[in-house]
């Protein structure tokens, strides 16, 4: 049996309305004069969707890609038998949708050649077949071939909650930062993942992008249009313990704990390769040096362990995935508390953390 979002019990996600008369519509395209004196087309520029609605990240990704791809034919979109009914790419660029089926492999590896072709290949299944079945498949087209080719993976972490173990995903950083030459990201909200989206459409380098299920969330503002390499959400003094948010849930739980404890500093970040972190990691100890890494990962592997070896001379607790296996089901917070991961954990940390010196620095500690 397939495992698509039409299977019976599973929610669809409600595909985004059609853009309206009274949103910016695209206009006939301008022209430019040419050294012949003829005139020239300009690729139209896609309409900017101003609609007043924040959607999941894996329903951002597939809106924002269908958008970018009206003026960029070289996007292909991929699918593992994951985009159910209505996806926003097959309905506009039919020619240019490939469901695959569940061949995850054998997606990447047809990925690699799209790639080599000229074309800008993603393809999206869940996270643990993207990153666990597919892993050979990443390794060769992601790392040694460094082809341009974006894998998006929904369903990471324990958002897949009572499907149970086959489809949850607390490893696949481990195995993606392991992998030098990938960009990883694991945006918050909907404007955080249309961003990550535009910028692998623009650097043409390999992604993987990190996403949930079905939780929507305001991504935190920014100045500017480029997602800054640390997210400061807010700064307090230097000697004061700095949460560290990662992806959505992480991310979640850190503004639920800043709302418990008004004034605590907190770092928010968005790319979690070594690259990305290493410039990261030097931006955090400018400001303090102790911190609560609040992710939904296993801590071996995870970016508490990561930020620990960057920060010899810091303090790093890790509030993550412990490393038991969920035996019940439950919805996606029942099953992230079932494995220490909820709001009481993460004031524990910053309780402990608060008190204890840096003289242990280097190791991270849960």
């Amino acid at each position: 049996m397939s495992l698509t979002d039409e299977r019976p019990g599973v929610v669809a996600s409600v595909p985004p309305a059609p853009l309206t008369d009274q949103q910016p519509v695209a206009s006939v395209p301008p022209t430019l004069p040419t050294d012949q004196g003829q005139v020239a087309s300009v690729p139209p520029v896609p309409p900017t969707d101003q609609r007043p609605v924040t959607l999941s990240g894996r329903d951002a990704y597939r809106d924002e890609l269908t958008r970018l791809a009206a003026s960029d034919d070289t996007i292909v979109c991929l699918e593992a038998d994951l985009g159910g009914k209505g996806h926003p790419f097959q309905a506009a660029h039919p020619e240019r949708f490939l469901n695959l089926g569940i061949a995850e492999g054998a997606m990447v590896d047809m990925a690699a050649g799209l790639a080599a072709g000229g074309h800008k290949p993603f393809v999206s299944t869940f996270a643990p077949f993207a990153a666990l079945r597919a892993a050979e498949s990443l390794k060769l087209t992601l790392g040694y071939l460094a082809a341009g080719v974006t894998v998006v993976a929904p369903y990471a972490g324990v958002s897949g909650a009572w499907f149970g173990t086959t489809h949850h995903c607390l490893e696949d950083l481990a195995i993606l930062r392991s992998v030098p030459g990938v960009t990883i990201a694991a945006p918050y909200g909907d404007a955080e993942m249309r961003a990550v989206v535009r910028e692998a459409v623009r650097s043409g380098r390999p992604h993987y992008i990190r996403t949930g299920r079905n939780a929507t969330y305001g991504s935190l503002p920014v100045l500017g249009d480029e997602l800054p390499l640390v997210n400061w959400e807010f700064r307090a003094g230097p000697e004061d313990v700095c949460l560290v948010s990662v992806g959505e849930e992480g991310t979640r739980l850190a503004l639920a704990a800043r709302r418990a404890v008004p004034g605590t500093a907190h770092a928010h970040l968005v790319y979690l390769d070594h690259e990305h972190l290493t410039e990261a990691a030097a931006e955090l100890a400018r400001h303090h040096c102790r911190f609560v890494v609040v992710e939904e990962h296993r801590g071996q592997g995870g970016v508490a362990e990561a930020l620990a070896l960057l920060l010899p001379d810091c303090r790093v607790t890790s509030v993550s995935a412990d490393r038991s296996w969920p035996s019940q089901g439950g919805d996606h917070e029942e099953v992230m508390a079932a494995l220490g991961l909820d709001l009481p954990a993460v004031l524990d940390a910053l309780g402990r953390a608060s008190t204890t010196s840096t003289a242990a620095a280097g190791h991270p500690t849960n």
